[in-house]
Protein backbone atom coordinates (compact mmCIF):
# COMPACT_ATOMS: atom_id res chain seq x y z
CA UNK A 1 0.00 0.00 0.00
CA UNK A 2 2.83 2.65 0.79
CA UNK A 3 5.43 1.00 -1.28
CA UNK A 4 6.10 4.56 -3.10
CA UNK A 5 7.84 5.35 0.09
CA UNK A 6 10.07 2.66 0.28
CA UNK A 7 12.94 4.66 -2.39
CA UNK A 8 12.11 7.57 0.30
CA UNK A 9 12.98 5.89 2.96
CA UNK A 10 16.13 3.82 1.71
CA UNK A 11 13.72 0.57 1.83
CA UNK A 12 14.71 -2.06 -0.59
CA UNK A 13 12.56 -4.88 -0.19
CA UNK A 14 12.67 -6.14 -3.88
CA UNK A 15 16.38 -6.66 -3.60
CA UNK A 16 15.61 -9.50 -0.38
CA UNK A 17 16.67 -12.57 -1.73
CA UNK A 18 17.84 -14.69 1.39
CA UNK A 19 16.03 -16.94 3.52
CA UNK A 20 16.15 -15.54 6.73
CA UNK A 21 15.32 -17.69 9.93
CA UNK A 22 14.90 -16.09 13.53
CA UNK A 23 14.18 -18.31 16.86
CA UNK A 24 12.38 -16.16 19.03
CA UNK A 25 10.71 -16.03 22.75
CA UNK A 26 7.15 -13.74 22.67
CA UNK A 27 7.98 -11.39 25.75
CA UNK A 28 11.92 -10.74 24.57
CA UNK A 29 12.62 -7.13 23.80
CA UNK A 30 15.85 -8.19 22.00
CA UNK A 31 13.67 -10.42 19.75
CA UNK A 32 11.31 -7.92 19.24
CA UNK A 33 14.06 -5.14 18.28
CA UNK A 34 15.79 -7.92 16.04
CA UNK A 35 12.31 -8.64 14.07
CA UNK A 36 11.89 -4.70 13.89
CA UNK A 37 14.87 -4.26 11.93
CA UNK A 38 14.18 -7.47 9.02
CA UNK A 39 10.31 -5.72 9.06
CA UNK A 40 11.58 -2.20 8.38
CA UNK A 41 13.73 -3.55 5.51
CA UNK A 42 11.17 -5.44 4.39
CA UNK A 43 12.53 -9.43 4.85
CA UNK A 44 10.30 -12.22 4.83
CA UNK A 45 11.27 -14.46 7.81
CA UNK A 46 10.36 -17.23 9.42
CA UNK A 47 10.00 -17.11 13.27
CA UNK A 48 10.49 -19.78 15.40
CA UNK A 49 8.67 -19.17 18.62
CA UNK A 50 10.32 -21.14 21.26
CA UNK A 51 8.84 -19.98 24.56
CA UNK A 52 8.98 -23.04 26.88
CA UNK A 53 9.63 -25.85 24.35
CA UNK A 54 13.32 -27.41 25.63
CA UNK A 55 13.55 -29.34 22.26
CA UNK A 56 12.97 -26.58 19.77
CA UNK A 57 15.23 -24.67 22.37
CA UNK A 58 17.92 -27.35 22.01
CA UNK A 59 17.40 -27.61 18.26
CA UNK A 60 18.34 -24.15 17.81
CA UNK A 61 21.78 -24.33 19.67
CA UNK A 62 22.57 -27.47 17.99
CA UNK A 63 22.64 -24.35 15.26
CA UNK A 64 23.54 -22.06 17.18
CA UNK A 65 27.09 -23.82 18.17
CA UNK A 66 25.76 -23.83 21.55
CA UNK A 67 24.35 -20.56 22.23
CA UNK A 68 21.20 -20.75 23.99
CA UNK A 69 20.62 -17.02 24.13
CA UNK A 70 17.27 -15.39 21.74
CA UNK A 71 17.06 -14.24 19.57
CA UNK A 72 19.33 -16.54 17.11
CA UNK A 73 19.24 -15.40 13.34
CA UNK A 74 20.41 -17.17 10.73
CA UNK A 75 20.58 -16.12 6.90
CA UNK A 76 20.82 -18.80 4.44
CA UNK A 77 21.45 -21.47 6.85
CA UNK A 78 24.38 -19.38 7.61
CA UNK A 79 24.46 -18.33 11.85
CA UNK A 80 24.58 -14.26 11.79
CA UNK A 81 24.25 -14.18 16.00
CA UNK A 82 21.83 -12.46 18.11
CA UNK A 83 20.47 -9.20 18.09
CA UNK A 84 23.25 -6.80 18.61
CA UNK A 85 25.43 -8.84 15.94
CA UNK A 86 22.63 -8.09 13.16
CA UNK A 87 22.53 -4.58 14.07
CA UNK A 88 26.50 -4.19 13.90
CA UNK A 89 26.51 -5.67 10.27
CA UNK A 90 23.34 -3.38 9.36
CA UNK A 91 25.72 -0.47 10.90
CA UNK A 92 28.84 -1.43 8.80
CA UNK A 93 26.58 -1.90 6.01
CA UNK A 94 27.01 -6.27 5.61
CA UNK A 95 23.43 -6.65 6.59
CA UNK A 96 21.93 -5.74 2.94
CA UNK A 97 24.47 -7.18 1.13
CA UNK A 98 23.67 -10.63 3.15
CA UNK A 99 20.20 -10.67 2.70
CA UNK A 100 20.47 -10.07 -1.36
CA UNK A 101 22.36 -13.00 -1.95
CA UNK A 102 19.81 -15.70 -2.62
CA UNK A 103 19.80 -19.37 -0.96
CA UNK A 104 21.59 -21.80 -2.76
Amino acid sequence: MFDFLNPILNRHPERIKANVEIYTWATCPFCIRAKLLLWWKGVNFTEYKIDGNETARNNMARRANGKRTVPQIFVNDCHLGGCDDIYDLDAKGELDRLLAQPAT
